[in-house]
């Protein structure tokens, strides 16, 4: 019926701790979630880039943050590394064929954002605004009134 897989499974309630850790969707996420991997993921689907490369194309990244993407990247099978035998040796990064398959749902997701962008700054406003109203004091600042938000 066009429901997507994630509403579709039946889900065990209450979700513990121990079942979203051990969840494979929880922990990929992390991967593809963190700060620079989806930028590393298309940059590397454009083409095979040398690490040097790839530094001078994500500005703000750090060398030793560029190489913990790349190799998470490489053990989660997303990334290919390849190491060729010249003077001095060049290393060459690529989208294995299991990366490749991922930029069809990051394309996915690019293009709801896109649609969706100014819906979801209209309702970031909006909320930021309501918050702004309440008072700071209580338990935690808002949630003493059960006043709905517009």
């Amino acid at each position: 019926m066009g429901v997507p897989t994630v509403l579709a499974v039946d889900l065990g309630l209450p979700v513990t701790p121990a079942e979203h850790e051990a969840c494979p969707i929880t922990d990929v996420l992390r991967r593809v979630g963190d700060k620079w991997s989806v930028l590393v993921v298309v940059l590397l689907g454009r083409g095979p880039r040398r690490f040097n490369e790839l530094h001078r194309l994500v500005e703000g990244i750090s060398q030793r943050m560029l190489t913990r993407t790349l190799r998470g990247l490489e053990r989660d099978g997303l990334v290919t590394r390849t190491v060729a035998p010249t003077v001095p040796v060049t290393v060459e990064y690529s989208l294995s064929e299991l990366g490749v398959t991922l930029l069809v749902p990051l394309s996915v997701l690019t293009d709801w954002v896109i649609t969706h962008q100014n819906e979801i700054a209209d309702a970031r406003h909006e909320y930021d605004t309501w918050d702004a109203m309440l008072p700071a004091s209580g338990p935690a600042a808002g949630e003493q009134q059960q006043q709905p938000r517009p």
